[in-house]
């Protein structure tokens, strides 16, 4: 009967109420279905104001336009960095479900409070103190979110089987799908009632969405299978890289007093040496075990785990680029089209509406690729997966490079258009410059889906990459890996337009961004730059992908 109990029990796994995880009870699709409703709610909380919150800074609370974008980027990527922390806490002392619902009722709180200051249309300096306050409690929620929501769902599945990671990849798809559909609805409705009802409205509305899932998430709890915490995965690594470093230390000063006394004896130390590792830095760690103080010994288990770490961080480094891309077009985009003409029949379309595309085109691709794309590459590659990880994240990168060299045809065009339009019209650039130009905005349209792609592919198998790759004790810290490429995405594109003016701008030269006019930048040779840096990164990337070996089932 103990047996049976026994091998009823999921190991290293408890239910809400910390009771041991019951096989065929907890877990699986339905628990991790309870995730993806969440996250339409959480994300359409989030992104309903980050959206047009640019717009709010400038128009209603005094900010210069340089300040207010400069705000809504620290803002975006504080709430993407600290993801880390709450995948950390997930790891190391709580579980997943626990960060969340304290996550979800710091950003209620940080939400109310924009709520009540935008309420009272106050450009006071104390008013400015409160948003600041409500803004980042807001991005202190969302960084405890995503750090634990994600991974929260994969644990749902049983690695161990061929149903159950195939479930998980699943998963990971429409967990970009229930994120597509939150961003749809805060860039349509709620803008709307933030432009047309005032702001108080919209940000009324994220406060109810994420207030509404929080129920919506207690109401999978009978479900859920939590991980149990195991420490903090960042003493072990720097146990791992201290011990390392303290023995290689000791060795080379040690080597000058120390000789072997027979040839058989350097012999038995180099074949010790040699089983204990693969010749790397870290295995000192595990050669010099015996003479390391008590708290600097390692196990080879916990060696094994720091490396597997270190091997993910080339791959890490490589999709900060596209997340650069994503970046820059999300800002010069909406300008190009501020200047062309935006109508569809007799709908005239806001430019701020563009975000549209991608997030439409990724709701359509998402299902497409769990539901026919992915089952046929299985069937012709004749392994679980059809494709990897990194091939999945290759293939986005690639899509980045496409994208860029699309986003440079098309300014072309539009530069195209606007020089005729001067020629032919007897007032200067600037007189033209304010009237749409002949041409439709939909030509913008088509660089977002290839950026949808990119998005789908990269983000999905980033997140799904880092799961799977990192030590069981370290997930929901690896799978935050993935918001934080974003947050230095955003960052490294502004570092990056402000080098390039600086450098464009030396020897009285005009910089290739800066001015009032779009039609006077060469934004097309900037987008040009950032094709070619892509495609650096690209190979950048295939460098270390080819080199990589899994640790998990990627037949």
């Amino acid at each position: 009967m103990d047996e049976a109990n026994r091998l009823s029990v999921w190991n290293g796994y408890v239910d809400w109420r910390n009771r041991p995880a019951l096989r065929g009870y907890h877990g699986g699709m339905l628990a991790a279905s309870f995730v993806l409703v969440v996250e339409v709610l959480e994300n359409l909380a989030f992104l309903a104001n980050a959206s047009n919150l640019v717009l709010y800074l400038s128009t209603k609370m005094g900010f210069s336009p340089s300040g207010a974008a400069n705000a809504v980027t620290a803002f975006m990527g504080t709430a993407f960095f600290l993801a880390l922390l709450g995948g950390f806490l997930a790891d190391a002392f709580f579980t997943t479900f626990h960060i969340y619902l304290v996550s979800a009722a710091i950003e209620f709180l940080g939400l109310l409070v924009l709520t009540v200051q935008a309420h009272e249309h106050s450009t006071e300096p104390w008013a400015r103190v409160v948003l600041y306050v409500g803004l980042y409690l807001v991005a202190l929620g969302v960084g405890g979110i995503k750090g634990s929501l994600p991974p929260h769902g994969a644990e749902q599945f049983d690695e161990t089987t061929p149903t159950g990671r195939r479930q998980r990849s699943f998963f990971f798809n429409y967990f970009i799908f229930s994120l597509s559909c939150g961003a749809l609805i805060a860039v349509t409705v709620v803008v709307w009632l933030e432009d047309n009802k005032g702001w108080s409205y919209g940000f009324g509305v994220s406060t109810a969405a994420i207030l509404i899932s929080v129920p919506v998430f207690l109401a999978g709890s009978r479900f859920y299978r939590l991980k149990v915490p195991s420490g903090s995965p960042i003493t072990t690594m720097f146990k791992v890289l201290t011990a390392a470093l303290y023995a290689t230390f000791k060795k080379r000063t040690s080597r000058n007093v120390v000789t072997c006394h027979t040839r058989n004896e350097c012999n038995d130390n180099i074949a010790k040496g040699n089983a204990e590792g693969d010749g790397s830095f870290l295995d000192e760690a595990l050669r010099e075990r015996e003479s390391l103080p008590g708290p600097l010994r390692c196990t080879e288990e916990q060696v094994k785990d720091v490396k597997i770490v270190i091997k993910t961080l080339p791959i890490f480094m490589s999709t900060i680029m596209l997340n650069c891309c994503l970046a820059q077009l999300s800002t010069f985009s909406i300008q190009q089209a501020s200047t062309m003409n935006t109508k569809l029949g007799s709908l005239t379309v806001p430019p701020a509406a563009l975000p549209v595309f991608p997030v439409v085109f990724t709701m359509i691709l998402a299902p497409t690729y769990n539901h026919l794309l992915l089952p046929l590459a299985r069937k012709t590659t004749k392994t679980e997966t059809g494709v990897t990880h990194l091939q999945r994240i290759g293939t986005g990168l690639v899509l980045s490079v496409v994208a860029m060299a699309v986003a440079a045809l098309v300014e072309m065009k539009r530069k195209l258009v606007a020089k005729e339009v001067t020629c032919c019209s007897s007032n200067n650039v600037s007189s033209s410059y304010s009237s749409p130009l002949p041409i439709t905005f939909l030509w913008i349209a088509l660089q977002y889906v290839f950026l949808g792609s990119a998005d789908l592919f990269t983000l999905a198998g980033m997140m799904e990459f880092f799961f799977t790759e990192a030590p069981s004790t370290m997930r929901s810290l690896a799978t935050s890996l993935s918001w934080t490429s974003l947050a230095m995405g955003y960052y490294l594109s502004s570092v990056l337009v402000s080098a390039v003016n600086f450098v464009t701008g030396l020897n009285q030269n005009n910089p290739w961004l800066l001015g009032k006019n779009l039609n006077e930048y060469h934004l097309e040779r900037f987008y040009w730059l950032m094709c070619v840096l892509s495609g650096i990164n690209f190979l950048h990337y295939l460098f270390w992908a080819r080199r990589y070996a899994y640790r998990s089932n990627q037949n």
